[in-house]
């Protein structure tokens, strides 16, 4: 298996058939025959493509990743919708601009005033891991890998897989509101307009309905499948989305007539809430996906094979999710004299 201090360059955008061939491959061998491996992926790399390496802080932050672990440990307990709030905020920041932190930037106009992330969370885990590493390793680690350490370590702690991620994603200088909306999946969309985003950042469709099993831990707001539901002038909501289980339905209406669309929340997934499994595959079967986004992905040949599988193997699953999660985590990172290592994630260095 890789230490930590193995050096692993992978290429910005690589094939299912290289991140199988290295799962595979590095799951069991012995050292030579790794650092073979690791020699030819290495080699195969073409020169101008922007590279992440396995072991990136070894030698100048050796306990990054410790630390950020036991910050979000440390938030995860008291709050156990952290680990929700940190997944979402990945999604969000690599399908805008790259994995680069950009949602990060505070500021009239950028990503964090677009009306579809005002309800992201976690700032504070992360600008709390950065405040640590700074004081131990001044101007060294990126918040964009911390972000993407933080989503990693949030998902094992909910009982998912842990994935040896690749690191040395440099800060973003760029954050605009006006690039969050045509990069983010809306809860209504069609598996089709899914796929077209996707295939834009180069995900596959295996790695749309992979990736959208994120659903299994988090919360929503009542306003974020509205669509589903009609409210009459007296506050009173009824069903307009036959797809959604009656009695599921009904708990939704009942949740979310208790006050302010935009203020009360609920579960993605009603079963296992608080637990990174296949659970949200089962429900969405069982016609109690919570977005129509979900809902359609049984609806869809394309789509329904895998959520059929994924929902009687939780094992392949997480295999999956981990191939997944690797892609997801280098879409157009930045590294080498691109962007820069933010003092604060907030704000870009003056």
């Amino acid at each position: 298996m890789l230490s930590e201090d193995q050096i692993l360059l992978f290429p910005v955008s690589f094939s299912d058939t290289t991140t199988d061939l290295f799962m595979a491959k590095t799951a069991s061998c012995s050292d030579d025959i790794c650092n073979s491996f690791l020699l030819l992926l290495v080699l195969s790399v073409p020169a101008s493509t922007v590279a992440l390496s396995f072991g990136f802080y070894a030698a100048t932050c050796p306990a990054a990743e410790f630390m950020v672990r036991n910050i979000v440990r440390s938030a995860s307990s008291v709050d156990p919708t952290i680990p929700g709030k940190l997944l979402r905020l990945l999604f969000h920041d690599c399908f805008v601009e790259g994995c680069d932190a950009s949602v990060l930037l505070q500021g009239n106009g950028t990503e964090r005033t677009d009306p579809g992330n005002k309800s992201l969370g976690g700032f504070e885990v992360i600008d709390s891991a950065k405040r640590n590493l700074e004081f131990f390793c001044p101007q060294t680690v990126s918040c964009a890998d911390i972000v993407v350490l933080a989503a990693r370590d949030a998902v094992e702690f909910t009982g998912g897989p842990f994935v040896q991620v690749p690191t040395g994603r440099r800060d973003g200088k760029i954050s605009a509101a006006s690039n969050v909306r045509p990069n983010i999946v809306d809860t209504s969309f069609s598996v089709d307009q899914m796929m077209t985003l996707f295939s834009s950042k180069g995900l596959s469709v295996d790695d749309l309905v992979v990736l959208s099993g994120a659903h299994t831990i988090g919360t929503a707001h009542c306003n974020a499948f509205s669509d589903r539901f009609r409210r009459d002038p007296n506050g009173r909501m009824s069903l307009v989305d036959a797809s959604l289980d009656g009695s599921y339905a009904n708990e939704l209406m009942r949740r979310c007539s208790a006050g302010a669309a935009s203020a009360v929340t609920v579960e993605n997934d009603p079963a296992t809430a608080a637990v990174f499994d296949n659970q949200y595959y089962r429900n969405i079967l069982s016609h109690k996906g919570l977005f129509q986004s979900d809902s359609v992905l049984i609806s869809d040949g394309r789509t329904r094979a895998r959520v059929e599988s994924f929902a009687e193997d939780q094992i392949g699953f997480f295999e999956s999710w981990a191939q997944s999660f690797l892609k997801l985590s280098s879409i157009g990172v930045k590294s080498g004299d691109e962007g820069e290592i933010r003092l604060s994630c907030s704000s870009n260095n003056v």
